[in-house]
């Protein structure tokens, strides 16, 4: 079995690191060897955590028991980096956004095909039992057919919780960068390919305060705009009203599916846990507990690897990340041209995992 186990490095030990990692030496068919960061002391701090081997970045490109390289560092980086692993011979699991323009997310994809490797992204909370379960009630048709939905992601922002916020509001960033994809991926999976978008946009303040840490009164400048107002036109037909900010005192993590039988209220889609709620239109509601993993972040990368093993597409797929980002570019467009515009991509919803898989489970 060891000989099979798939190996994984880590670029990028910021905060994010920890939450994958946790998971990630958990499963045991990853081998978890190595990271690195900019920061040499951060990432031995990591290391030293979880036991892994602190790198420089060009070590961990060529260390030869590791085949799918985590890239986490801020979104600006992404292509970049991602561009130097596929160059090294590695799989790529990326953070979201995969690249913050169509043509570099376009180039990774296409330069993985040439070197027969796999390009994938976060976000993976779409793999947790919880979206699973609203997949696999929606393809059962308990809903009739899907004709519309509302997701909203409300927050005052990240500065009151991050020690380093001002990269939330950068180029590539933003409430709809930031947090969309959640929101975004999980209305590709229900309800299928985006077509046409059109949108709005706005900025409450254009500089912000770092509220926690050591650089807590330290101000920044907000780059792109902290809200954006969107209406989504789907290839299947249906219409969905999406709402990402960063500038609301409440708080909202909503996502909500209506077809013509029933509805269905859908647990936080920034999280792989928690339990639905199926409104038919004349009848009693009742809950729709989650059926599948919990598990966190990291799923992700471990359906990678067993789809590298096994030959199968990958669920958090390349296609999928680029589809998403379309759709939020898209967004950004339509907000700055006053018109809908419609997408240059499509994208099949992934396949649903089997209600009984297992990330703790030894397969390989």
């Amino acid at each position: 079995m060891s000989a099979k186990r798939v190996g994984v490095g880590v670029i990028g030990a910021g905060v994010i690191s920890r939450y994958y990692l946790e998971n990630m030496t958990r499963f045991p068919d990853l081998n978890v060897v190595a990271i690195a960061d900019l920061d040499q002391d951060r990432a031995g701090a990591v290391a030293r955590e979880f036991g892994l081997r602190a790198l420089l970045v060009q070590e961990l490109l060529t260390c030869d028991d590791i085949e799918i390289v985590l890239n986490l560092t801020i979104p600006a980086a992404h292509f970049d980096v991602s561009a130097r692993i596929l160059a090294s011979g590695k799989h790529v699991w990326s953070e979201k956004p995969l690249a913050t323009s169509r043509r570099d997310a376009r180039t990774l994809l296409d330069e993985a095909g040439r070197r027969g490797l796999r390009v994938a992204c976060a976000p993976d909370t779409f793999l947790g039992g919880a979206l699973q379960t609203v997949q696999r009630a929606v393809l059962a048709g308990r809903i009739g057919e899907p004709k519309s939905a509302l997701a909203i992601m409300q927050s005052p922002g990240p500065e009151g919780s991050h020690p380093n916020p001002a990269f939330y509001y950068d180029k590539g960033a933003g409430p709809l960068l930031d947090m969309g994809p959640y929101h975004v991926t999980a209305l590709v999976q229900t309800l299928g390919a985006v077509r046409r978008v059109s949108a709005v946009s706005s900025t409450a303040r254009a500089v912000r305060r770092v509220l926690f840490g050591a650089d807590a009164g330290t101000e920044f400048e907000v780059r792109v705009p902290s809200q954006h107002m969107a209406l989504l036109e789907f290839a299947s037909g249906a219409r969905a009203v999406l709402v990402t900010s960063f500038d609301s005192g409440i708080r909202r993590d909503l996502l909500e599916l209506h077809g013509m039988e029933a509805s269905l209220e859908v647990p936080n889609p920034n999280r792989f846990e928690g339990t639905g709620r199926l409104v038919p239109f004349h009848a009693e509601p009742e809950d729709v507990p989650a059926i599948g993993s919990t598990w966190g972040r990291g799923v992700g990368v471990l359906d990678l690897a067993c789809s590298i093993r096994d030959d199968v597409p990958e669920r958090a797929s390349g296609a999928l990340a680029c589809h998403v980002l379309d759709v939020l570019l898209a967004i950004e467009e339509s907000a700055r041209a006053g018109t809908s515009l419609p997408l240059e991509s499509t994208v099949a919803s992934p396949d649903p995992l089997h209600e009984n898989w297992d990330p703790t489970a030894a397969t390989l």
